[in-house]
């Protein structure tokens, strides 16, 4: 297994109580209804660009699915798909074999003991899906209880609160991975954004 740097391995703050049934739920309900022409587009736009991380296509493809689904979850607060790449760049550069210092997992750097928590095996945090389920309803919840506050929500995530040093790369990242964060959203989901 590959070890992260520490700088990216600071998730101590995954350890907040109140994820526990936010990251169930996102477990629960990762089911995808994608429109042809969206599904398409964020193929032909994200694909090439993650071809340079992830060598094989099975594994880039299954990426880009799960990262379009749980973005787009039914009834969960709105999650930029931009961000969530740029997340899995810094976090552990695609790498779902990643383990950091502090023994976060996998794409999202998901702390160890989630699957204990949500009675499911340890193994499913190097599995992509419930990597990405996991990790983007952490990222809800931070963004969530940060009032949308994007670098605050990373610090917390991160678990680096008052450096700024993981947002700042995730949101240079950020930059790489646009384009596509406003697809699939209807301007109804835009204007009512439900919390995590």
């Amino acid at each position: 297994m590959a070890l992260c740097g520490g700088a990216r391995a600071r998730a101590a703050g995954q350890r907040d109580p109140a994820l526990a049934p936010i990251v169930q739920h996102a477990i629960a309900h990762a089911r995808c209804f994608i429109n042809r022409f969206d599904a398409a587009v964020w193929y032909t736009l994200m694909e090439p660009r993650l071809a340079r991380y992830v060598p094989k296509s099975a594994e880039r493809l299954d990426i880009l699915r799960q990262v379009y689904c749980v973005t787009h979850r039914r009834g969960a607060a709105r999650l930029p798909p931009g961000l969530v790449l740029a997340v899995m760049q810094v976090e552990s550069g695609f790498n779902r074999w990643a383990v950091s210092a502090s023994g976060a997992v996998g794409l999202m750097q998901i702390m160890p003991y989630w699957p204990e928590r949500l009675g499911v095996q340890g193994y499913e945090l190097v599995r992509v899906a419930p990597n990405i389920r996991m990790g983007c309803a952490i990222l809800r919840y931070y963004l969530h209880i940060t009032h949308d506050d994007v670098r605050l929500a990373l610090e917390e995530y991160n678990g680096s609160v008052g450096h700024h040093g993981y947002p700042d790369r995730v949101l240079l990242a950020w930059e790489h991975w646009s384009g596509a964060d406003d697809l699939g959203f209807s301007d109804t989901a835009r204007a009512a954004s439900p919390g995590p």
